[in-house]
């Protein structure tokens, strides 16, 4: 798709359709009010018929709409005008591009963009536009055997600006917008793809594939036999009872010399039944889903290098199975960790943390500024925090904070949690140096807490996604989250190392 700024007015510019949006009490937008103006109070005229309905999330399309170059007009509530801001801005572009997906249009004209009058919110504002409409054209159907359905897919997408627009940033938000969600496709795909395709060897092939399209990126891939020799027999509990072998994937950006990098530590298990601590079998088929961690890490990875941005980047992602067999760790085996630390393994299915810690200690090697694992970790943050936020929790203060900015600003929020001494006393275990559970209270946060031993010489930040990375139900999917937040970290992070 092609994103093109314009300063036509709403009357002038040619699409298949052009988009508008109207107020609670009859208050019209600046391209509604153009448009009455030049069709006798054509929209005013509907408003009072009943015939359109201000309230956001609602919508209606008209067609032979007189004295416009659009063919049709699609007119979206914006509730109250005194409420509107970029949340709302948001939800009116998802509600847009919902209402188009049954048409066959090419050239789309968005004249919402007019309604953000301040000029950060406004630059902000055009990358959710672009990420809404991804977002909502995205379909998943490579595995069904039928052709696949003809949807909405335009060609050229006019964003309206006014004269003070500033042609640097308006370019640097489309682009921005355009690799956020080409990321997020990646993240989507590969966490939609069903495990017996999705194995950590495809996942490998995956980041190889894309490392590929750029100069600036690397990647490389270590197996069973390379982990035995760095002592990695945590992650390897858990793949035990797999014939898959597992994988440890890193990938390097170079885009700032040798200047420390960021860090992001991706959870990869590819399928977890729960090894012997099996799960029950209601909904088992979502824990397809357990690797989005890493499908976050790889498409993060690829906005940034798609944006080239001068930053250093390298993402860690331990890729395996969790199953059940003869071979398979038991509860109450003890392992020893990369680290050194033995761990008791109380639960089987909590692995995640027992890979992520010897993901953890192997990338201290790269001495980074920050490090960042992301994981779908604990049912306990759903409990927490439901779908609607992604949990942090970290052991320095400027970094979680750095982080939730990033969430509030990228929309994909996310949330601050606690940590402290009296949860990491809830996995002292009488045989081991630590547990790998803390027991039922606070299970999103001791798991965070065992993560911490092993990130005690770094800045370190956790982000639990198992509420944010998928939907359940009948909608169910991959989200692509939180590859905005860390993208808007990322960026932000590569700003201010060149101010």
């Amino acid at each position: 798709m092609n994103y093109i700024p314009s300063k036509k007015s709403a009357v002038e510019i040619s699409s298949d359709c052009l988009i508008i949006g109207v107020y609670n009490k009859n208050i019209l937008s600046v391209a509604a009010e153009i448009i009455n103006k030049n069709s006798n109070n054509l929209i005013l005229n509907y408003l009072d018929d009943g015939d359109l309905i201000s309230n956001i999330g609602e919508h209606r399309i008209l067609t032979s709409v007189k004295n416009i170059n659009a063919k049709r007009l699609l007119v979206v509530g914006l509730g109250d005008k005194e409420e509107f801001g970029i949340k709302e801005f948001k939800k009116a572009n998802e509600t847009a591009a919902k209402a188009l997906l049954g048409y066959n249009l090419k050239n789309i004209a968005n004249y919402l963009t007019l309604e953000l009058k301040d000029s950060n919110i406004f630059y902000q504002g055009v990358r959710h536009s672009i990420e809404s409409l991804h977002n909502n054209l995205y379909e998943f159907n490579e595995l069904k055997s039928t052709s696949k359905k003809i949807i909405f897919s335009p060609e050229n997408i006019s964003l309206a600006i006014d004269e003070n627009t500033d042609s640097k940033k308006i370019n640097q938000s489309i682009e921005e917008a355009d690799a956020i969600s080409s990321g997020m496709l990646i993240a989507k795909n590969l966490g939609n793809l069903p495990a017996n395709i999705c194995t950590p060897s495809y996942l490998a092939k995956e980041a190889q594939k894309i490392t590929k399209s750029f100069e600036n990126l690397t990647t490389e891939v270590i197996n069973e036999t390379e982990m035995k020799k760095l002592e990695m027999h945590s992650l390897l509990s858990v793949t035990a009872g797999s014939k898959e072998p597992a994988k440890l994937i890193i990938m390097h950006y170079n885009g700032a010399g040798s200047k420390p990098p960021l860090v992001l530590v991706g959870k990869g298990v590819t399928f977890d039944t729960g090894g012997i601590s099996i799960k029950p079998s209601a909904a088992m088929d979502e824990m397809k889903y357990d690797m989005c961690g890493a499908a976050t890490a790889i498409g993060t990875m690829a906005v940034i290098a798609k944006l080239q941005l001068p930053i250093n980047l390298k993402i860690v992602v331990p890729a395996c199975e969790n199953r059940p067999s003869s071979t398979a760790t038991l509860p109450g085996d003890i392992v020893k960790s990369m680290s050194g630390k033995t761990i008791e393994i109380l639960n089987t299915d909590a692995e995640g943390r027992l890979i992520l810690c010897d993901a953890l200690t192997y990338a201290e090697r790269f001495k980074p500024k920050y490090i960042i694992d992301i994981a779908t970790l604990t049912g306990a943050c759903v409990i927490a925090l439901g779908h609607h936020r992604t949990a942090i929790m970290s052991n320095d203060e400027k970094l979680s904070d750095l982080l939730s900015m990033a969430g509030e600003k990228s929309l994909d929020r996310a949330w601050k949690m606690p940590m402290g001494s009296e949860y990491e006393a809830q996995l002292k275990s009488n045989f081991a140096d630590l547990a790998n559970i803390g027991g039922r209270d606070g299970g999103m946060i001791t798991a965070a807490c065992f993560l911490g031993k092993f990130t005690k010489n770094m800045k370190w930040a956790h982000l639990d996604i198992a509420g944010t990375a998928w939907v359940s139900g009948a909608k169910k999917g991959s989200t692509g989250r939180p590859v905005p937040l860390l993208s808007e970290f990322i960026i932000q992070q590569s700003n201010a190392d060149h101010q």
